[in-house]
C-alpha cells in the first residue's frame, strides 16, 4: 500500500517509534520484495530507499516501477525515498516517476547555500505532496576509507539553530558522529545533541548509519526523537552472503530464481530484526 513518508514518519516521531529506510540496491527484486514481506509480518510501516549511484545502473523509473508494485502485494504502508539526492534535477526527476519521498543532501555545502538549494526542492515536492528529508553534518564513508567516527564530525546544536531558521524541511538528518558503512571502532555517537534538539523543535529527525550501530544507542536516539532509521550496509553485504549460500546449498539446478528466492526469504530474517529494533511492530 502506497503512501508518503510523512504520514508514517510523523506518527512514528508522535508515537516514539521509528520508521525503518532500507536501501533496496536499485530496484533488486530480491531485497524489495523481502522488505514488503518482512514488514506486512510485523505489521510494519516500512520506507524502501533508493541511491543515486544505483539508479545510474538499474534506472531511477525502473527501481519506483518495482518499489511500487511490490508496494502494490502487501497491505502495509509503503514509501519510495529518494536517499541522498544530490541536485534539484535529480530529485525531481525522481519525483515525477512516482517517489513518495524525497531526501535532499546539501551537507556538503555551506549551511546557507544548503538551506537555500533545500528550500527550492521542499516548495516542488511540496507542490506534488512530497515530503523533503534535508542532511546537516557531513557523514564519513567509512567503506572508502574515511575512518573518522570520533564524533568530530557531528554537527554543532547552534548550526542546527541557523539551519532551521532559514528553512523547514519535513525531516532532518543530522550529523552526529555516526557514519556509512562498517564501523572500524566504536563510534561515538552525540546523542544528547539530539536530545536538546527535541526541547526545541518538533521536526522529526533520521539516523542515518546505524548498520553496526549499537541497540542502545539507536533505541537512545529514537527517545530522543529520531523517526526514522537508516540502514543500507548490513542489507547488500547480508543479500550477498545468502545468494551465495544459496548457490553453494541448495538443489537449485542451474535455476538462478531458486536461489533469488532462499536469499529473499532468509534476508527476510534480517529486515524483521531491523523493524524489532525501531519500535515499529503493529504501527501499520
Amino acid at each position: 500500500m502506497l503512501t508518503t513518508s510523512k504520514n508514517i514518519v510523523k506518527k512514528a516521531y508522535e508515537g516514539g517509534y521509528a520508521i525503518p529506510a532500507i536501501n533496496t540496491q536499485g530496484g533488486n527484486y530480491d531485497i524489495i520484495m523481502a522488505i514488503c514481506k518482512a514488514a506486512e509480518t510485523k505489521k510494519s510501516p516500512i520506507i524502501l530507499a533508493h541511491y543515486e549511484i544505483t539508479g545510474q545502473y538499474s534506472g531511477h523509473d525502473w527501481f519506483a516501477e518495482v518499489a511500487r508494485w511490490c508496494a502494490s502485494k502487501v497491505s502495509i504502508p509503503v514509501a519510495i525515498h529518494l536517499d541522498h539526492g544530490s541536485s534539484f534535477d535529480l530529485c525531481v526527476k525522481c519525483l515525477k516517476y512516482g517517489f513518495t519521498s524525497i531526501m535532499y543532501d546539501g551537507s556538503l555545502l555551506p549551511l546557507e547555500e544548503n538551506a537555500i538549494r533545500t528550500n527550492e526542492i521542499i516548495k516542488t515536492c511540496h507542490a506534488y505532496g512530497v515530503p523533503v528529508e534535508a542532511e546537516i553534518g557531513r557523514l564519513t564513508q567509512l567503506n572508502s576509507g574515511q575512518l573518522d567516527s570520533s564524533g568530530n564530525s557531528a554537527v554543532s546544536f547552534s548550526e542546527i539553530q541557523q539551519y532551521l531558521s532559514l528553512c523547514e524541511p519535513d525531516f532532518l538528518a543530522v550529523g552526529i558522529g555516526n557514519a556509512h558503512g562498517f564501523y572500524k571502532t566504536k563510534p561515538n555517537i552525540k546523542v544528547n545533541i539530539l536530545k536538546k534538539y527535541k526541547e526545541d523543535y518538533n521536526i522529526p529527525l533520521v539516523l542515518h548509519g546505524c548498520t553496526d550501530m549499537d541497540v542502545a544507542t539507536v533505541k537512545k536516539a529514537i527517545s530522543y526523537g529520531v523517526a526514522k532509521i537508516n540502514f543500507g550496509t548490513i542489507i547488500r553485504y547480508k543479500y550477498l552472503d545468502l545468494f551465495k549460500k544459496g548457490y553453494d546449498e541448495i538443489d537449485h539446478q542451474g535455476h538462478s530464481f531458486k536461489i533469488s528466492h532462499y536469499a529473499s526469504k532468509e534476508l527476510e530474517k534480517v529486515i524483521e530484526s531491523i523493524i524489532d529494533l525501531s519500535g515499529s511492530v503493529g504501527k501499520a
